[in-house]
């Protein structure tokens, strides 16, 4: 098989899903009568003789579109800036991807104070609550927390928005990681990926 990214793979009848030599991208075919030699960028060569030909044919396969992967960490802080009330109650946005030297924060948002302050019409709502940071992970570990601590340690330093908060936000949530958030006073909130997009489960559940 010889696909247009340039790699030949030679399978057997009986295993056609997983080859017997592979040559990856790119590679250089110079046929000749009855034989194919295969060169690849590294020089190695594999030289195909040819017996028999019983079937030929070529298929166009379209443009590739690239491979995209869903769920992806990216695309759950986009899911979450538009819903941030699940992160915590009356949570509001500030700012995606906030700026800070050491690195931009996923999300910035205010607690529940600027939601009730701003109901009550009191104050501006941008203008009260407190300020919370939160890391966004699809699997948060140890190093999520000690990223986020050194976010929070940066910004509570600045008077005007100390005190700064901190939520570890994750599909999963690594039990080493969630003791060391807790112990340094970060708030953990597991978050599922599908339920947000309003996609409905297929598999089964008792409840």
């Amino acid at each position: 098989m010889v696909k247009a990214d340039g790699s030949v793979s030679v399978h057997a009848d009986d295993r056609a899903y997983k080859p017997l030599n592979w040559m990856s991208p790119p590679c250089r075919i110079e046929e000749s009568p009855g034989v194919w030699r295969v060169v690849n960028k590294a020089g190695e060569e594999l030289r195909i003789n040819l017996e028999e030909v019983i079937h030929d044919s070529s298929h166009e396969m379209g443009i590739d579109p690239g491979l995209r992967k869903d769920g992806v960490e990216a695309h759950l802080q986009e899911l979450l800036a538009a819903t941030p009330s699940v992160l915590g109650d009356g949570y509001m946005l500030v700012r995606r991807e906030y700026p800070t030297p050491i690195g931009p924060v996923d999300l910035m948002c205010r607690d529940g104070a600027a939601r009730a302050a701003a109901d009550a019409g009191t104050v501006p709502a941008d203008g009260c609550g407190r300020h919370v940071a939160i890391e966004v992970k699809r699997v948060a570990t140890i190093d999520a927390v000690e990223q986020l601590t050194r976010y929070l340690d940066l910004l509570n330093r600045d008077p005007l928005l100390a005190p700064v908060a901190g939520v570890l936000a994750a599909q999963e949530i690594k039990p080493q990681a969630r003791t060391l958030a807790e112990d340094r006073g970060i708030r953990c909130v597991v978050v599922d990926y599908h339920a947000l997009r309003g996609i409905e489960r297929d598999e089964l559940t008792l409840f």
